[in-house]
């Protein structure tokens, strides 16, 4: 009768058969048990030994980007997105992703298919050092349609009390520094898809619709070498409402982020996307324009962390300074 109205048991148990294989590279010291259980469990002093631990928690989907995913038929890359919009939050308190957990819903269940949204995730996780404890797949006939999925996740992280980011040091005078991004990240789709209708357009030698694809970049395991080397004072991660929106979320004060248009590097999509007819101040007001995180540090620590940074694989600049006030940003 349950298979009449659409569900299919068999597919979902074969899906998580599936899972088993890619989850077992990301388990860490920490996790007791594996997928089938209610519930995950994770002993915390297995992990690292902690003074005074406080725990991190963030949440995400990945937005509009998942009609590029069916209309391309490619679904194994989409669930690094769902980690990074994640554990790249929790990373601005200075947190350390211990585990993550996913949800996967569709309209019909095709386990080739979600085990290949899992791989993603999986392959996110590592990225991160994360493991990923557990999930849901929800088989919804009716409510999707056949052959679309939705997935989001949740991350939790762990950061001593005394070494929390908070942004309460920032201080007039004080530089920021841009990280580069991979691309559009997962932000701003809903405009990319009005703007870009037609996926298979050239662009650098590849389709456009691969380019929109590049998954997000995972910042978590140079940021953590960073922060137990130099001392940050605030970090933003740059996602949906562009800088306007998430540089200010660093700051706890009424301070001015006065960022210099000539120290971006602007990566080649958004040039593209703004061709398209978007005023500048709507591109900076949506997307990351090349800069997937910022940093607010102190001036003298600037050339050696952004060396740190180079050295660690990631391209970064001097994007800008504080000033006191409170406009938010400002873009010269």
């Amino acid at each position: 009768m349950y298979s009449q109205s659409g569900v299919n048991i068999e597919e979902g148990y074969k899906s998580v058969s599936l899972y088993k294989k890619h989850t077992e590279r990301t388990l860490i010291p920490g996790v007791l048990n594996g997928l089938g259980s209610f519930a995950a469990m994770f002993e915390l002093n297995k992990f690292k030994k902690y003074n005074n631990p406080v725990l991190v928690s963030g949440t995400d989907g990945v937005g509009t980007k998942l009609d590029i995913v069916f209309r391309l038929q490619k679904y194994d890359t989409i669930g690094i997105d769902a980690v990074a919009m994640c554990v790249n939050d929790i990373l601005c308190h200075g947190a350390e992703p211990i585990f993550f957990l996913d949800y996967l819903a569709c309209g019909k269940l095709k386990a080739e298919v979600a085990a290949d949204f899992v791989k993603g995730v999986t392959d996110g996780c590592f990225q991160a050092g994360c493991a990923l404890v557990g999930g849901e797949t929800a088989e919804m006939p009716g409510f999707y349609r056949n052959g679309e999925y939705d997935i989001a996740g949740f991350a939790v992280g762990v950061v001593e009390k005394e070494d929390i980011i908070d942004g309460s040091s920032i201080k007039e005078g004080d530089v920021l520094i841009g990280i580069e991004s991979s691309g559009v990240h997962s932000n701003g789709f809903s405009l990319v898809r009005k703007l870009i209708p037609d996926l298979t357009i050239d662009f650098n030698g590849r389709s456009i619709g691969e380019v929109l694809l590049t998954p997000t970049k995972i910042y978590v395991k140079p940021i953590i070498k960073l922060i137990n080397s130099f001392k940050i004072k605030g970090m933003a991660h740059i996602t949906g409402g562009g800088f306007y929106e998430n540089i200010p979320r660093m700051f706890k004060e009424n301070l001015t982020a006065v960022i210099r248009k000539e120290n971006l590097v602007i990566h080649p999509i958004f040039k593209y996307i703004q061709s398209l007819g978007v005023s500048e101040g709507e591109m900076f007001n949506t997307f990351n324009m090349g800069i997937g995180f910022v940093l607010c540090v102190e001036k003298e620590s600037v050339s050696d962390i952004i060396n740190f940074l180079n050295n660690e694989g990631l391209n970064a600049w001097e994007i800008g300074h504080v000033e006191a006030g409170g406009e938010g940003v400002c873009i010269k």
